[in-house]
């Protein structure tokens, strides 16, 4: 395991996602994703992501009981902002510096820690001036709470002015073979910037592993049952990108996902996917993508089969994707 750079934040050169582990992807088995996260950090899988939102603060306990007893072990990263009732209903993003404090000292009680390593905003509040969030967000540097600053899906200007307040370790947005949207302006932003890139949902939400043949495939209550991507013609479309894949994988001796996460391994040092997954045989599947070469011809052939805006449907809902890029 090599470590990339966030800023001046040193990660491994991938993470491990924790949200599916609590919510979204199906029922979860906490003693399950407790051995997974403990199995992470024996491969060298030390960069955690959480957030106040998964499992409405379940998850933030639940890595918080995971590394109870290693936790100079990892880096932790959490995040802050969708607000959400104990009902679970989605209630709008708050950026307010007293919001802002609020949630860090519940993210630290949950995860039952005295420093979180990375800190993001994980949705730009529209009605809060970002160099206030910001402002907040850094007083809980020197207070010694929080270590480094991150922002989830904010617009290059957004990353700009959040830089002038407080340096930014690390940008996080999706990122994938079938969602490429950062490419151009987000990562020559965060480059001039010397701002890192975390890719969440590096394997297109489990499509791009090849697992999923129609959408009855899903779990109940797994958000993909829903999701613009999955569902009618835009399954059936998506579908056919992913055989490219798939066919290259077989050549390669890998696996769909292995290939897919090789992809943006090969994007730059600067850039760390964090598939998630709450089942030990994946962990160790994605971990082994840190053994495939990509060949120049290799990478020519995944980006003709997967030009940007190739995947058919948004990547969330229409209410999601008023969120993102602001």
């Amino acid at each position: 395991m090599q470590n990339k750079t966030l800023g001046p934040l040193k990660v491994p050169e991938i993470g491990l996602g924790c949200m599916g582990m609590s919510e979204f992807y199906g029922q979860g088995d906490d003693t399950e994703s407790i051995e997974v996260i403990h199995r992470a950090i024996e491969l060298g899988v030390t960069f955690l992501d959480t957030a106040d939102m998964y499992g409405v603060g379940r998850n933030e306990e639940l890595v918080g009981r995971a590394i109870a007893d290693r936790r100079d072990k990892v880096v932790l990263a959490t995040k802050f902002g969708n607000v959400r009732g104990d009902d679970g209903s989605f209630q709008g993003v708050n950026g307010r510096p007293d919001y802002v404090r609020q949630c860090c000292e519940a993210s630290l009680k949950r995860l039952g820690v005295d420093t979180i390593d990375l800190y993001y905003q994980h949705r730009v509040d529209p009605d809060t001036p970002i160099e206030d969030t910001i402002g907040a967000m850094a007083e809980l540097v020197k207070e010694g709470k929080v270590r480094h600053l991150g922002l989830s899906e904010a617009a290059p200007e957004t990353v700009r002015r959040a830089h002038k307040v407080h340096p930014i370790a690390a940008l996080q947005t999706e990122y994938s073979l079938w969602s490429r949207d950062p490419e151009g302006e987000i990562l020559d932003t965060c480059r001039e910037l010397g701002v890192g890139f975390v890719a969440y949902s590096p394997l297109g939400r489990g499509m791009l592993a090849g697992r999923f043949h129609k959408p009855e495939d899903f779990p109940e209550g797994d958000f993909r049952r829903h999701h613009p991507r999955f569902q009618g013609e835009n399954f059936q479309r998506n579908q056919d990108l992913v055989r490219e894949v798939e066919k290259l994988a077989r050549e390669k001796n890998c696996t769909p996902a292995q290939l897919a996460l090789a992809w943006v391994c090969a994007q730059g040092r600067d850039v760390v996917p964090i598939p998630g997954t709450k089942r030990l045989r994946y962990l160790e599947e994605n971990v082994a993508a840190l053994d495939v070469r990509l060949t120049e011809a290799d990478m020519k052939r995944l980006d003709d089969a997967f030009p940007p805006g190739a995947a058919a449907g948004e990547r969330y809902s229409e209410r999601g994707m008023q969120a993102v890029n602001l």
